[in-house]
């Protein structure tokens, strides 16, 4: 058993939301440990391709923005959270590209998408894989500082130390005046148990959730969980693939067997998913090969230019596997994606536990029971900022 660790703040998890954590809480001047359950590099937020909203264009505000959010959420988000996430999302933008993040620009700003549920063209993107490169900046970051990282060590306690808290991380023991908690949701384990496919990476199984619970932490909707309407759904190898919802702000649409449009493809996230199963149910689906249920997702209607600006990554997988989306409609279906709720916390991060922050996918509250599309990334920018900053200040006292 290596020695126990003693430091201001400890972060666990090592996705967007932990990193941002990690590095607002160096900057804040604390001595900062970060735990990851797999490699430091493993995470949801890599995978994140579509994008992160923020209010840039002439005619959006932070208020519109949010209310996008709350009309997403069916009036279910917590105002707090989602006034704090849209005005701050700006910010959250320039700082991310203080750290080297380089977001596709378009006649002298940024190029723009507007996606499901949005009234007005917000999204910034770094071509189709904008979790990658956020994720790549603040990891970056991280390893160039002074912080201490524990890879391959997932929590397995946590319990009220004299000062803080102590916490067992693989084989590690470490002593902390403050806690972030930033391990994500559990899309992946709850895929496998109802054998379904999911976006999620094999690391998303919840446990620090129910860890924080089994303390007494409140939580609120984790019932809720969002699928994502566009998963790969052939080839194969495709399958689970979360096909960026950018193809449908760029002109892709749904089409049932009769290609036929059946639903807005630029709806809320619930809502498209739903009215897929629905057509499916209703018997105007179409079947991949191999059996499973899909319709198609007609990307023929993307102009190539827009194609080769923003959806690269996507384009490169599909024609890789034989599949030219720009030539034929890919095949999609909704697979499970993410966890809407999670810890409750206040506008700084802090759960009910004092002392133990959450941020990003184990959260709840930011986005209620219904997700959209570029506020994770958002998300886990502008609370993993603000939890790391109060956990600094919660271990000082």
């Amino acid at each position: 058993m290596a020695a126990p660790v003693s430091v201001d703040v400890l972060v666990i998890g090592s996705g967007a939301s932990g990193l941002a954590a990690a590095v607002s809480a160096h900057r804040a001047g604390a001595s900062v440990a970060l735990a990851a359950k797999g490699s430091l590099q493993s995470c949801n937020s890599a995978k994140a391709q579509g994008g992160i909203q923020a209010a840039f264009g002439a005619d959006d505000s932070p208020e519109q923005h949010a209310a996008d959010v709350w009309k997403s959420s069916h009036e279910t988000a917590d105002r707090r959270l989602v006034e704090v996430l849209t005005g701050e999302a700006p910010g959250a933008i320039h700082w991310l590209e203080e750290l080297g993040v380089q977001f596709t620009p378009e006649n002298g700003g940024y190029r723009l998408a507007k996606c499901g549920g949005a009234s007005r063209k917000r999204l910034l993107q770094v071509g189709d894989r904008t979790g990658h490169a956020i994720t790549a900046a603040l990891r970056d970051a991280v390893q160039a500082s002074s912080m201490k990282t524990f890879a391959k060590s997932p929590l397995s306690s946590l319990e009220p130390a004299e000062n803080g808290w102590r916490a067992r991380c693989g084989e590690q023991v470490i002593d902390a005046g403050a806690v972030v908690l930033a391990a994500g949701g559990r899309c992946y384990r709850e895929a496998r148990e109802r054998g379904e496919l999911s976006t999620n990476h094999p690391g998303a199984t919840g446990e620090v959730t129910q860890i924080a619970v089994d303390l007494g932490a409140e939580s609120r909707d984790l019932d809720a969980l969002q699928y994502h309407p566009n998963g790969g759904a052939w080839p194969a190898n495709m399958q689970g693939y979360s096909i960026p919802e950018t193809t449908r702000a760029y002109g892709a649409t749904l089409l049932n067997a009769e290609h036929e449009e059946f639903t807005d493809p630029l709806g809320p996230r619930d809502e498209v998913s739903q009215a897929i199963f629905d057509e499916v149910s209703a018997g105007r689906g179409v079947e991949t090969p191999d059996g499973r249920p899909a319709v198609y997702l007609d990307t023929t209607r993307v102009p190539e230019a827009d194609a080769l600006v923003s959806l690269p990554y996507m384009l490169r997988r599909y024609r890789a596997a034989g599949v030219d989306p720009l030539r034929e409609p890919i095949l999609t279906y909704p697979v499970l994606h993410y966890q809407n709720g999670g810890l409750v916390i206040d506008e700084h991060g802090e759960t009910t536990l004092e002392g133990v922050f959450a941020c990003g996918e184990i959260a709840g509250g930011t986005h209620g029971r219904n997700r959209m599309m570029g506020n994770s990334l958002l998300e886990c920018t502008v609370f993993g900022r603000r939890a790391g900053a109060a956990a600094t200040e919660k271990a000082r006292v």
